[in-house]
C-alpha cells in the first residue's frame, strides 16, 4: 500500500523513520521481552525514555537551567483550564490576546476561574505588535496563541509585556522554528502536530510559576504535582512520550530546530509563491503574519474547492479540507511532511487551475 501526503492539521504527519522504528520494537522494546506499551511506568526502561526525552526537548530548545519540562494528558484545551488555576489568583486578572478560534476557547476557560481582559487585533487575520503599554500592570500573566492552526496565522514578532510572565500556547509550531524560551513563562502544547502522536501534552514552565496554584485547584491541574513527581505522578501516556522520544531523535538528527526551520520555510515558501501567483487561489493573511505550518487558501468559490478536495483527496492528498469555520483548503506542513510532498501538492493545484480555464477569475 502507498503511503498518501497526509496534509491533517492533527493528528498529523509523522517522520516514517519512526513510525518504522516503532514497528521494528513493537513487540520487543529494548529486549524487555515486552511492547513498549506493555512496561510499568515505574520500570527502569520506561523512565529512561521518560529521561531521555525530557533531555532531547531541553537540548533541542535550549531549556535554561530554571524551567521545568513535565509530560501531562488533556491536550492544549486541559491547559485552558490549568493555567487559569495555577496562575490566576484571588482578585487578579490577566490578559489574552484574541487571534483565532483556540485562543477564544482559552478566555472562555479562564473567565471561570477569574477576571480576563481580552486583546482583540483589528483584523481577523492582523496581528500587529505589542508592547509593555498594551497590558495591565495589574495582569499576572499575558496569554497568546502563537501560530493559529485554523486561520494559518502567527506572531511574526512576540509581544513586549515589560515582565508580565508570557504564556503560550505553541502546539502548531513547536519545534519548527527557533525561539528564546527565555522570553516566555510558559509555553505548552499538545504533542499531536510537531512533537509526537495524540495523548501526551508538554509543559516547559519557569520555576517562579510553580507553586502558585489556588488552594481549590485539583491535584491532577496543578502544575507543582508533576514537577514534583517527575511527570509520573499517575499513569502517564506512555506509548505517546516514547513516540515523542523518537520523534525528537529524529529532528536531532536532522539539523535540530534550525534544521526543521530551514526546511519549512523552503516548503512554505514554494506553496505561498504557487497561491500568490494564481489567478484561482488565494490566500487571505498578510505576508508578516503567515503561518509557516497552516497555509489555508480557497478559490472563492464553494463548489469549485468542492472539487479540488475531490480530485486532490483521489491524487492521494489528504485531510485538505479547511476548518469548518473558515471554508476552502488548508495544507498543514509540519516537520515531518517531506519537501516532496508540497512539491507534489503545488503540481496537483497548477494542473488544476489549467485544467478549469479560470473559471476562479
Amino acid at each position: 500500500m502507498n503511503r498518501v501526503y497526509n496534509f491533517s492539521a492533527g493528528p498529523a504527519v509523522l517522520p516514517e523513520a519512526v513510525l518504522r522504528k516503532v514497528q521494528d520494537e513493537i513487540l520487543n522494546y529494548g529486549e524487555t521481552g515486552m511492547s513498549v506499551m506493555e512496561l510499568s511506568h515505574r520500570s527502569a526502561p520506561f523512565e529512561n525514555i521518560m529521561v531521555e526525552a525530557q533531555r532531547l526537548l531541553r537540548e533541542l530548545l535550549r531549556v535554561p537551567e530554571d524551567y521545568h519540562v513535565v509530560f501531562m494528558q488533556g491536550g492544549a484545551s486541559l491547559q485552558f483550564s490549568m493555567i487559569p488555576f495555577n496562575l490566576l489568583g484571588r482578585g487578579q486578572e490577566a490578559d489574552y490576546i484574541l487571534t483565532g478560534s483556540w485562543s477564544k476557547k482559552a478566555i472562555k476557560e479562564a473567565e471561570k476561574v477569574g477576571k480576563v481582559r481580552t486583546l482583540s487585533p483589528h483584523g481577523k487575520y492582523e496581528i500587529p505588535l505589542y508592547t509593555p503599554e498594551d497590558f495591565s500592570r495589574e495582569a499576572s500573566y499575558v496569554h497568546i496563541t502563537s501560530n493559529n492552526t485554523i486561520e494559518g496565522t502567527r506572531f511574526h514578532e512576540y509581544p513586549d509585556t515589560g515582565g508580565i510572565p508570557l504564556v503560550a500556547d505553541m502546539s502548531s509550531h513547536i519545534l519548527s522554528e527557533k525561539i528564546d524560551v527565555s522570553s516566555f513563562g510558559l509555553i505548552y502544547a499538545g504533542a499531536q502536530k510537531n512533537l509526537g502522536p495524540s495523548g501526551v501534552t508538554v509543559a516547559i514552565i519557569h520555576d517562579s510559576l510553580v507553586g502558585k496554584a489556588s488552594e481549590n485547584c485539583p491535584t491532577m491541574l496543578n502544575y507543582e504535582t508533576y514537577v514534583k513527581h517527575d511527570s509520573l505522578f499517575n499513569t502517564p501516556p506512555t506509548f505517546s512520550i516514547y513516540v515523542l522520544k523518537l520523534v525528537l531523535e529524529w529532528v536531532k538528527e536532522n539539523g535540530g530546530v534550525e534544521g526543521m526551520q530551514a526546511r519549512n520555510e523552503r516548503k512554505a515558501a514554494l506553496l505561498y509563491r504557487c497561491i500568490d501567483e494564481s489567478s484561482l487561489f488565494d490566500n487571505p493573511v498578510p505576508k508578516k503574519n503567515r503561518s509557516l505550518m497552516n497555509i489555508p487558501f480557497s478559490t472563492g468559490d464553494e463548489e469549485l474547492d468542492a472539487l479540488f478536495l475531490k480530485e486532490a483527496k483521489a491524487q492521494g492528498f489528504e485531510f485538505l479540507k479547511g476548518h469548518r469555520s473558515v471554508g476552502g483548503m488548508r495544507a498543514s506542513i509540519y516537520n515531518a511532511m517531506p519537501h516532496e510532498g508540497v512539491e507534489s501538492l503545488v503540481d496537483f493545484m497548477k494542473k488544476f487551475e489549467a485544467e478549469q480555464g479560470g473559471r476562479g477569475e
